[in-house]
């Protein structure tokens, strides 16, 4: 007997679909139209081609802006992944401090990025903020707006104090959901503890761990309002990240062709990697799935 298929479904579906076309296609064939034509204004255009692409791909500014996003998202993600999972493994299992824990962890995440940039711009302040007055005090020279490393050693722990608990949040999780007997077999066994964390709990973690490493990355990749507000790309271009790049080129220059096909490009680059994380992570979970 022939199966009657229902598609009425499709029409619940429908309104996302609309959302979605509406507030992220027809932008982004705007921004496709842009780079690849070039105006004097008057709201004219003349066809340019691949032109903007090519200069883009021949511009030092451009390749010195992903370096430093890449050296940023590298070090963040060294830092907060361990931090995190360290975290995790050092959380109450039961009690009620689990969930004074989880709260103090979660308080971080609902600080909005424009509100942590100002906190952290205040807070290294020598003359008002807590960190830059004691370390003036400590006789430790830093200034954020002027010395490259106090720019970028700001910005990372800014970043690591973020983001690292929902690292921990998610490798947390991954811990709950393994079973008691995994650990009482590991006991009767005599395992160490490097052992149990090697064998049992890290295996166990990997395919949330793959979620946060996406996550993170995706967001230090992109990131604008923190260091926009603390350093505004400064000193000099030491803090210019891609995002930062593109509003200046944007907004600053109104150069709207080459600010969209650096935008097309930047899009591109973002989704290559993440396809590359979600590839690892579909084939961590055909690994580790039932066999």
């Amino acid at each position: 007997m022939q199966k009657t298929v229902n598609q009425k479904a499709w029409f619940l579906v429908l309104p996302v679909l609309v959302l979605v076309a509406f507030s992220a296609v027809i932008p982004l064939m705007t921004v496709v139209n842009y780079s690849v034509q070039d105006t004097f204004g008057n709201n004219q255009f003349f066809w340019n081609g691949i032109g903007w692409f090519k200069d883009l791909l021949d511009s030092e500014r451009m390749w010195d802006a992903l370096r430093r996003q890449f050296v940023f998202s590298a070090i963040i993600l060294a830092i907060e992944i361990p931090l995190g999972v360290f975290v995790a493994l050092n959380m109450p299992k039961k009690g009620v401090w689990v969930s004074v824990c989880l709260v103090l962890m979660s308080l971080p995440l609902l600080i909005p990025w424009n509100v942590v940039g100002t906190i952290w711009q205040i807070f290294g302040r020598v003359d008002i903020g807590l960190l830059g007055y004691t370390l003036d005090k400590l006789g430790i020279s830093y200034n954020y707006t002027q010395d490259f490393f106090a720019a970028w050693a700001t910005l990372i722990v800014m970043d690591v104090w973020h983001w690292t608990s929902l690292v921990a949040l998610l490798a947390y999780a991954g811990l709950q959901s393994i079973p008691d007997a995994y650990y009482q077999a590991a006991k009767i066994d005599q395992a160490s503890r490097w052992k149990v964390f090697r064998y049992i709990e890290l295996p166990k973690m990997a395919g949330v761990l793959m979620i946060a490493i996406l996550l993170r990355f995706m967001d230090s990749f992109m990131i604008y309002t923190e260091p926009f507000v603390v350093t505004g790309g400064g000193p000099g271009n030491a803090t210019t990240f891609l995002s930062i790049d593109l509003v200046k080129m944007a907004l600053g220059q109104f150069d709207l062709g080459p600010a969209a096909a650096f935008s097309i490009m930047y899009f591109l680059v973002i989704l290559l990697i993440s396809w590359v994380f979600y590839t690892v992570m579909t084939n961590l979970d055909k690994r580790d799935g039932p066999r």
